[in-house]
């Protein structure tokens, strides 16, 4: 087998491995496909957590011609009992020629145990086809494993001359109809969407997922002084019990107790120094809840926030071909300037509609 078609099976296994995009977090989302004489005997994907993996699915495929095939599968198999047994022992028990990974597994108990196992059974190994597209697809788990931290991705639709609100802080349908589809997919594929209670004050959003099929992400809102209204549709839709209000400890107790009765959950955090919330234990609580992708959907101060912590990793600007004048600026946090820029990596610029959209990932020093 060329390292053409090697390269073109995995990228099989990576587009296999992303229809499991929202339903297996925080678990990695992995694609496998088993090869034998240049035929696909069998192919498979993650499908939700706690389901088979990838590879065993593959495998029950290809049933007993998967013996002396080829396993590609784009994160190394588990060698640990989980939800499910270990990966290893199906593999070697399939009689698997070979193995080829896109990238080792981060977590400390695989971290290339797996791999090893599978040596010492006398299954060639081989990994890092196309590693770098495997890492960017579970960007998410990556950290979370890490860092025991969520990934936090910055959404923002702002106007070309810098404003993601006008003069009277109206935001809604600055970007494009094909932007919005955009956000509602990745609203799909993240365990949580979060704003401030500006936002829901001026917007009374939905956050939602109801332009494509997928699953409902929890709804975060800050307030820390509880100002969020009681007719909210946050608090009063099907997904109330999707939502979750972080507040402060002196937040108005009877409030609070309404807002639970509804359905909602109430998190208590002691107030910043600034008087807002501490964003890492934010962030502490939903990992805890296996939350491992958080899309931050404004405003400007929570954007700014973000970023002013070091806490965000990733932007995804949605640049519309308008112009307010005047209005909200998108950000401003100090510390930076232009012998001293906060620099992106792996930028990329695409059409979406009308818009510009820009995805970067943030360079912290």
């Amino acid at each position: 087998m060329d390292s053409r078609q090697k390269y073109n099976l995995m990228r099989y296994a990576l587009r296999l491995a992303r229809r499991g995009a929202g339903r297996v977090s925080p678990n990695p989302m992995v694609g496998a496909v088993v090869v034998k004489d240049g035929r696909i005997l069998g192919r498979g994907y993650h499908r939700e957590f706690g389901s088979p993996h990838a590879e065993v699915v593959a495998l029950e495929e290809a049933g007993k011609a998967a013996r002396g095939a080829t396993l590609f599968v784009t994160l190394e198999p588990c060698c640990h009992y989980g939800k499910t047994p270990p990966c290893t022992d199906r593999i070697i028990a399939a009689g698997i020629k070979k193995v080829i990974v896109a990238m080792q597994d981060p977590n400390p108990q695989v971290n290339g145990q797996g791999l090893r196992i599978l040596q010492e059974h006398g299954i060639e190994v081989e990994s890092g086809i196309l590693e770098q597209a495997a890492r960017e697809l579970n960007a998410a788990f990556v950290k979370y494993i890490r860092e025991r931290l969520p990934l936090v991705t910055l959404k923002i639709a702002q106007t070309l001359d810098g404003r993601v609100a006008d003069a009277r802080r109206r935001s809604q349908w600055i970007s494009s109809e094909l932007s919005r589809k955009r956000v509602h997919r990745w609203r799909s594929e993240a365990g949580a969407v979060l704003v401030g209670i500006g936002t829901v004050l001026e917007d009374d959003p939905s956050l939602t997922v109801r332009l494509v099929r997928g699953p409902q992400p929890w709804r975060i809102v800050l307030d820390s002084d509880l100002r969020i209204p009681l007719q909210a549709r946050l608090l009063n839709d099907a997904y109330v019990e999707r939502t979750i209000i972080m507040t402060s400890q002196e937040a108005d107790p009877q409030k609070a107790a309404e807002i639970e009765k509804r359905g909602a959950r109430l998190i208590r955090l002691n107030r910043h120094p600034n008087d807002g919330l501490p964003l890492r234990p934010v962030l502490q609580h939903l990992a805890a809840m296996n939350i491992a992708h958080v899309l931050v959907e404004g405003g400007s101060r929570i954007f700014s926030a973000f970023l002013q912590e070091k806490l965000a990793d990733k932007l995804a600007v949605f640049i519309a071909p308008k112009l307010f004048g005047t209005g909200l600026h998108t950000l401003e946090f100090p510390g930076y300037s232009a012998e001293r820029p906060l620099r992106l990596k792996q930028v990329r610029w695409r059409r979406v509609g009308e818009d510009v959209l820009l995805t970067a990932d943030l360079l912290w020093e």
